[in-house]
């Protein structure tokens, strides 16, 4: 009986409610909450969380085509250094843990020469990797409520883009933002107040900056459809704090995981890297949700069943 109040009482909070009569940031707040409870009611059917699992064993299946593929790109034009800092930054909530799997996945990529396996080869990695881009896109597809996919010759062309071009854009991006941080200037700048504050302030907001500006690219991209900006933004926003935040919860349980080594071993090491990958495919399709909902309020109700 208190549950049923409880729905009642969130239902006549955020829907039996003028908007029109509300300010502006009240108004927001409920149009934000009943997104929340959209998304909420999506991820108790289970579906997103069984599409993150799928993503999850093509990601550890694709990894390593994925990355001989991006450092052979990298290398020629003298970016493959930063990929192991990234990838160390990416799997930082392993704690201690990710340096190791960082160093195993290095050592992978660096034994695979792609000018040694022919043509058939060179083909199965690109299979691999594009198997990957096509399950991230029938699962944002289905959180958008897509049903049309592009046509083979599109997704073949978007594919490859993203496969040979992606890379290269990243790691430019990396490579600059490293210049201009340790740049003369503004080392001078960094020993002097306020600016000392100031860019202390700002290399703690970069992560943050860095990952929503990635998900508000893939949540703008991926859908086969036509999605908003600000949409793309908002669940870029609240996925990309989520994230950060899920990685700093993350690294602290790994920590404090030591009875998982005992029981697990050396299998250990991998049981954490997947559940982090879940955590993360799962966060990612949650902004997917909140993408949507944001651009389509109007299917928040029929979503809800109201």
């Amino acid at each position: 009986m208190p549950l049923v109040q409880l729905k009642n009482k969130i239902h006549a909070v955020l829907w039996d409610v003028e908007l029109d009569q509300l300010p502006k940031w009240q108004c927001a707040t409920i149009k934000l909450l009943r997104i929340f409870q959209a998304v909420i009611h999506d991820l108790s059917d289970g579906l997103p969380a069984l599409r993150a699992t799928s993503l999850v064993y093509t990601t550890l299946l694709s990894m390593i085509p994925a990355l001989a593929i991006s450092f052979t790109l990298l290398k020629n034009i003298g970016f493959h250094n930063q990929i192991e800092p990234l990838l160390l930054h990416l799997l930082l909530p392993l704690g201690t843990q990710s340096v190791h799997i960082t160093n195993q996945i290095i050592a992978f990529v660096d034994n695979i020469d792609v000018g040694l396996l022919g043509v058939m080869g060179i083909a199965l990695l690109f299979y691999t990797v594009i198997t990957l881009i096509y399950k991230i896109e029938c699962a944002f597809n289905y959180t958008w409520h897509i049903t049309k996919y592009r046509s083979l010759g599109r997704r073949l062309s978007a594919y490859l883009s993203v496969i040979l071009i992606g890379p290269i854009l990243v790691f430019a991006a990396i490579a600059i933002t490293a210049a201009i941080a340790s740049s003369s200037i503004i080392t001078s700048l960094s020993s002097l107040e306020p600016f000392a504050i100031i860019f202390t302030t700002a290399g703690s907001l970069l992560p943050y900056l860095l990952v929503i500006a990635a998900f508000t690219v893939i949540y703008f991209l991926v859908p086969n459809t036509t999605v908003k900006i600000r949409s793309a933004l908002t669940g870029a926003f609240i996925a990309g704090v989520l994230w950060e935040t899920a990685g700093a919860l993350f690294a602290s349980f790994v920590v404090n995981s030591g009875n998982y080594t005992v029981v697990y071993s050396s299998f250990a090491v991998l049981i954490l890297f997947m559940i982090w990958l879940y955590l993360s495919w799962l966060i990612l399709l949650i902004g997917a949700a909140i993408s949507y909902y944001h651009q389509h309020p109007n299917k928040i109700s029929a979503a809800l069943g109201y």
